[in-house]
C-alpha cells in the first residue's frame, strides 16, 4: 500500500479534493433549490441532468483524449467545472441549473477517465488491485467529508459555491504538476447489449435498477431532507450516513460474495434493505433512526454495483470481461438518468415519504428478480466464481474496465479455476 501511495499520492490527493467539491455541490444544490422554491420535480430534472452528462462524457471523453491528449483535456474540463460551479449561485433558475449539471457531469466523466488512466499507468501488475481499492476509498471518503463542508457557510449565499469551485480548481494542481507521464489511452471494443443480457440477465437488469437507486441517493437525498424539514446539519449528516454505509460495507460484502451464491446475496441484500426502507412509511422515524436507515441504504446499494458486476463475470469468458464493462455502464447510466425523474414526480405528489417508497420498490424489485433468476439457471460452483473487486457507480469506464481486467487476471492465475469459456457454456445450458 505504501508503494501505491508513493507512486500515486498526487493523483489520490487531487481526486480527494475533486470529490469534496463534487459531493458538496450535489448536496448544496438540493438545499439551495428548496430555499429558492424549486419543486421536487424541478430538482429531479437538475439532478438527472448530471447523470445524462456523465453518460455522454463516458462516450465522448475518450475521443477528446485521443485528439488532444490527457493533459489538455484534464485542464480544460477542470476549468469548466470550476467556472460552472460559480454560475449556480449567479443564475437561480432550475432549467439553467439543469444545463449546468449536464456540463458538470460531462466534465467529471472526462476527468475520471483521465485520472483513472493515469492511475492504471502508474500502478504495476502486482499492486494494481490495491491501487484501485485505495482510489475507491478516496472517492467515498471525499463524498462523506464533503457533507461537513455544508456547515461552513449559508446555503442561501455564495460562499459554499465558491468553496466548491476552489476545491475543484486546487485539485488539479498536484496532478498536473506531478512528474508522472501521460499514459497512452486505450479502450476495449464494447460487447453488445444483446450478448450481455444473454450472458447475465440478472447482471443487466440489476445494473439498470441499481443506477436508478444510486442516482436517487446521490441526487435526491438532500431534496428529501429539505422536504422532510431537516436542518442543514441534519441533512449533511443524513447524506454522510448513506455514503459512510457504502464505504464501511463494501469490503465485508465483497468477502462474503466470494464465499456464497452471489444471487442469494443480491436477493438478501436488496430485498432486506428494501423491506427496511418501508419502515418510515409505517411510522415517522426519529433522527437517529433516520441515520441508521441511511447507513443501511448506502451499505446495501453501493456494494450492489460491484456485486452485480462480479456476478456477470461468473458467466463470461476471461477475454470478454473487459468488453462487457461498456454495456454495464450504459445500463447503469440509463437507470441513473431516469431514476431521479421518477422519484421527483412521486415526491411532488406524495411528499418526502416517496423517497423511501421509491428506493424500497427498486430494491425489492432487484431482490425479487434475483430470486426468480435462481429458478431459471443453476448456480455457479464456488470454485468457478470469479473474485469480487470493489468498484463504485461514480467511476468512469476506465476504472470499470480495469476492474474487469483484474478479475480476468485473477481467474487466469487460478484464483477461480473454472472461470473459462467451457464453464460459461455449461452454465448457459443449465
Amino acid at each position: 500500500m505504501l508503494e501505491v501511495l508513493r507512486g500515486s499520492w498526487a493523483l489520490l490527493l487531487g481526486m480527494l479534493l475533486l470529490m469534496l467539491g463534487n459531493g458538496l455541490q450535489s448536496t448544496l444544490l438540493g438545499v439551495r433549490g428548496a430555499i429558492e422554491g424549486f419543486s421536487a420535480l424541478e430538482m429531479s430534472v437538475v439532478m438527472s441532468a448530471y447523470f445524462a452528462g456523465f453518460l455522454g462524457g463516458s462516450r465522448l471523453a475518450p475521443e477528446l483524449i485521443r485528439r488532444v491528449g490527457h493533459v489538455r483535456v484534464f485542464a480544460a474540463l477542470g476549468s469548466l467545472i470550476s467556472a460552472t460551479l460559480i454560475l449556480y449561485a449567479a443564475v437561480l433558475d432550475p432549467w439553467a441549473w439543469a444545463g449546468f449539471r449536464v456540463i458538470v457531469g460531462f466534465c467529471f466523466s472526462g476527468v475520471y477517465v483521465t485520472a483513472e488512466s493515469w492511475l492504471n499507468n502508474s500502478a504495476s501488475n502486482e499492486n494494481r488491485g490495491k491501487a484501485l481499492s485505495l482510489y475507491m476509498v478516496v472517492q467515498m471518503a471525499g463524498i462523506v467529508a464533503a457533507q461537513g463542508l455544508l456547515n461552513l457557510g449559508d446555503a442561501a449565499g455564495y460562499t459554499l459555491f465558491v468553496i466548491a469551485s476552489v476545491l475543484v480548481s486546487v485539485a488539479f494542481t498536484p496532478i498536473l504538476l506531478s512528474v508522472t507521464p501521460a499514459p497512452v489511452f486505450e479502450a476495449t471494443k464494447p460487447m453488445s447489449l444483446r450478448t450481455l443480457v444473454r450472458a447475465s440477465p440478472l447482471g443487466a437488469v440489476g445494473m439498470l435498477l441499481s443506477g436508478g437507486i444510486f442516482a436517487a441517493m446521490f441526487g435526491m437525498s438532500a431534496v428529501y431532507g429539505t422536504q422532510a424539514g431537516l436542518s442543514v446539519p441534519q441533512i449533511s449528516a443524513f447524506v454522510s450516513a448513506i455514503f459512510a454505509g457504502g464505504l464501511v460495507c463494501q469490503y465485508p460484502i465483497g468477502w462474503l460474495s466470494d464465499r456464497t451464491d452471489r444471487r442469494r446475496l443480491i436477493a438478501a441484500l436488496a430485498g432486506g434493505a428494501g423491506l427496511a426502507m418501508l419502515l418510515p412509511l409505517l411510522a415517522p422515524p426519529s433522527f437517529p433512526a433516520l441515520l441508521a436507515l441511511a447507513f443501511v441504504l448506502g451499505g446495501a446499494t453501493n456494494p450492489l454495483y460491484a456485486l452485480l458486476m462480479a456476478h456477470t463475470n461468473d458467466f463470461l469468458a476471461r477475454e470478454d470481461m473487459a468488453s462487457a464493462s461498456g454495456g454495464m455502464i450504459f445500463l447503469n447510466g440509463v437507470g441513473a438518468v431516469t431514476g431521479p425523474l421518477v422519484l421527483g414526480w412521486a415526491m411532488d405528489r406524495m411528499g418526502p415519504d416517496a423517497f423511501f417508497g421509491y428506493v424500497a420498490l427498486m430494491l425489492v424489485a432487484t431482490g425479487g428478480y434475483a430470486l426468480w433468476r435462481m429458478t431459471r439457471r443453476a448456480r455457479v460452483a464456488l470454485s468457478d466464481q470469479g473474485t469480487y473487486a470493489p468498484v463504485l457507480p461514480t467511476v468512469s469506464p476506465v476504472a470499470v474496465e480495469l476492474t474487469q481486467e483484474i478479475a480476468a487476471e485473477r481467474a487466469q492465475e487460478g484464483d477461480s479455476p473454472g472461470q473459462t469459456a467451457q464453464a460459461v457454456d455449461k452454465a448457459e445450458k443449465s
